[in-house]
């Protein structure tokens, strides 16, 4: 085995002594003096100062065992107080959870509505090139009437053009009757 560290010497003592305060040493100390106390043939003044100096060890080691008591009590307390932290820290993390997938949910919502919004902006910046109903039912009044109106002169035109044609054509046979006329006449003078 290798050379004992102090360290390892201060760990056992500790383990041993408990919070260090030399309760075992007071124990043992006292109990060799009650056995010393009972079988000594002294003074009974000697006997007397050897009780009180055993009363004073008991009194310490009283003190140390209601002192690790209060130690321990308070100890217990303080786990209680630490499990009461911990529930409290474990909800607080749950309901820190449940706001978090809350937040995510609502950005999700926030960014369908951007989404929709810039589709908006977009359709209506596309309406907005266009003109607007009541405007191009205007346009189509207007446009109607001159088609009603070019309609109109069409038919007139048609109707002129019918009746130049007619005309062309009782000139294009007179011309003709004209020829047969002149030709017959040019006939005869030969003859």
């Amino acid at each position: 085995m290798g050379a004992v560290t102090d360290d390892e010497v201060i760990r056992k003592r500790l383990l041993i002594d408990g919070d260090g305060a030399g309760d075992d040493r007071r124990i043992n100390v006292l109990l060799k003096s009650f056995t010393k106390w009972c079988n000594s043939t002294g003074s009974p003044e000697e006997g007397f100062t050897q009780y009180q100096r055993m009363l004073g060890t008991l009194a310490q080691c009283e003190f140390s065992m209601g002192k690790t008591l209060l130690v321990y009590d308070m100890n217990l307390r303080e786990m209680e107080n630490y499990e009461k932290i911990y529930t409290d820290i474990e909800q607080n993390i749950t309901s820190a959870h449940d706001k978090i997938s809350e937040c995510k949910k609502e950005i999700q919502r926030a960014k369908r509505i951007r989404k929709n919004r810039q589709e908006y902006d977009a359709l209506a910046k596309v309406i907005q090139q266009h003109p607007d109903r009541h405007e191009t039912l205007k346009q189509l009044e207007a446009l109607d009437k001159e088609l009603q109106q070019l309609s109109h002169i069409k038919e007139n035109v048609e109707d002129k053009l019918e009746l130049r044609k007619k005309q062309f054509h009782v000139l294009l046979s007179t011309i003709q009757e004209l020829q047969q006329t002149l030709e017959s006449n040019n006939q005869k003078s030969v003859q």
